[in-house]
């Protein structure tokens, strides 16, 4: 059997599209639900850089994975719940935006949070290229981090998922290059937080809360209090992470919710801004100053539409 047909056998397994095959061994059972691809599970010797599988799974309360050794590297990303990694005998918690690898040689045990766990990414790959980018990253097999940009990395999780699971002759280069693109993200997130990692963090937290609850506040000085930080260091956070002001992410926020009201159809201008707590003028010089034309203009464009 060629490489494209085991690829073709493999896309229907269970996971993809519930076909009653199983996937190799050392892909777990324990999930909930599961996207995956898989392009070449015997990558060439020399390589720069192969693709091997990867996916998307949401753990099982059950789940767990133990093993002494793997054939490839790997790097996998929390993007939600909770659990516990074991590295080569050192274990980290598992969170959102936690990041971690091993491979050849690293035994590694996972390990769901019963009561919330893991939705989570994986990236098998091989080569001289993975190995030094991993380097890079501060990811070497064995390594475990926090990533200042959940968002970021779970976009460029999702580009080689979907890449992944394309047919074509092309999709194994252009899975391998978007593989790249990922790995390098993760060694920029290095560079990028460059000892202010915590202030990142601090910056994350603080723009969760104004993209949470955003209809609770109409200052930025209501945000710094919820946030339990002086107002003058959320300006400062978001000058330095968001390069906009903490104020105008909140104004971002709360307009972009507007338009979604307006759009939905069945609400007036009037009664949008009473939702938010504004008068109709004041209203609509700030949906403007977001969205560059008045509530009245995009309701006769979508109107249009």
């Amino acid at each position: 059997m060629t490489i494209l047909d085991l690829r073709h056998v493999l896309r229907m397994l269970p996971g993809v599209t519930g076909n009653a095959l199983e996937p190799p061994s050392f892909v777990s059972r324990q999930v909930r639900e599961a996207r995956r691809f898989y392009l070449n599970l015997n990558p060439p010797a020399g390589h720069k850089l192969s693709t091997v599988c990867g996916g998307w799974e949401r753990c099982a309360p059950d789940f767990q994975v133990e093993r002494a050794d793997f054939p490839f590297l790997c790097v996998e990303f929390v993007a939600g719940g909770k659990g516990k990694v074991t590295l080569d005998g050192r274990e980290w918690p598992l969170q959102r935006g936690t990041v971690f690898a091993y491979g050849p040689g690293c035994a590694h045990r996972i390990a769901a949070d019963p009561g919330d766990p893991p939705a989570k990414y994986f990236l098998d790959f091989a080569g001289r290229e993975g190995l030094e980018l991993l380097r890079a990253a501060n990811l070497l097999p064995g390594n475990c981090r926090i990533v200042p940009d959940a968002e970021e990395l779970e976009e460029a999780f999702e580009q080689v998922l979907a890449s992944g699971r394309k047919a074509g002759p092309q999709a194994a280069r252009i899975t391998a290059l978007h593989t790249e693109i990922l790995l390098r993200t993760l060694a920029d997130s290095v560079a990028a937080a460059g000892g202010h990692e915590q202030s990142h963090q601090t910056y994350l937290k603080c723009r969760s809360c104004i993209e949470g609850r955003f209809l609770e506040f109409s200052t930025a000085t209501e945000v710094a209090a919820a946030c339990h930080v002086h107002p003058a260091y959320l300006s400062r956070l978001f000058a330095r992470h968001g390069h906009e002001s903490p104020y105008h992410a909140l104004l971002r926020c709360r307009m972009m919710h507007a338009a979604a009201l307006l759009d939905g159809g069945g609400r007036i201008v009037r009664e949008v801004a009473e939702e938010l707590g504004l008068d109709p003028f004041h209203f609509s010089r700030v949906f403007k100053r977001i969205h560059g034309v008045s509530p009245a203009e995009f309701l006769k464009r979508r109107g249009a539409a």
